[in-house]
């Protein structure tokens, strides 16, 4: 194939990376469960280290990291030429990951869990919680965030919000 076909085969790629991002996913080989979200993502070189459950919203800009790309520099020297890091990560039932998170390799994310912008996730994370920074750590667990996020909803109009979410959004923050 010559150098023509071989950027069409990669702009129709970048497309459907970019209008149908599950199922591109899952063409890499990354297991998708239902009810996803994926806005757009870095899978890395083995997308099939990936394992997404169901009601998972993955924002723009989030990197999965499945290998340790140190271990290339360690493997010029003889004593460690076979040296290799892979992990699977696995990311369970009902999690949102935030705008430009990192998650490493071997993470396994629990289930109801929310993971901030920006967090670079380097271990495990707990079911029920809420994790943010760099290391990510615990901040709070899944319900009290969401009592958080209850006590501070505005007082709007469903069936508004509903017809129009722009206006009645704007209504009530002009309001404030």
């Amino acid at each position: 194939m010559g150098i023509i076909g071989k950027a069409i085969i990669k702009c129709l790629g970048y497309f459907k990376q970019k209008t149908r991002p599950i199922s591109y996913a899952r063409g890499l080989g990354v297991k998708v469960g239902d009810g996803c979200i994926i806005e757009s993502f870095n899978f890395g070189s083995e997308p099939w280290l990936i394992s997404i459950g169901n009601h998972v919203e993955i924002s723009g800009n989030v990197s999965f990291i499945t290998h340790d790309g140190g271990t290339w520099v360690l493997r010029q020297n003889l004593k460690y030429h076979k040296v290799i890091k892979y992990g699977k990560i696995v990311i369970h039932d009902n999690v949102f990951i935030g705008y430009g998170a990192i998650i490493l390799p071997g993470v396994d994310i629990g289930k109801n869990v929310i993971i901030g912008a920006g967090s670079i996730v380097t271990r495990d994370v707990p079911s029920n919680s809420v994790v943010a920074g760099n290391p990510a750590k615990v901040i709070c667990s899944f319900d009290e965030y969401g009592r958080k996020c209850l006590e501070e909803t505005p007082d709007y109009d469903e069936a508004a919000y509903k017809r129009d979410k722009k206006r009645e959004v704007l209504r009530v923050l002009n309001h404030k």
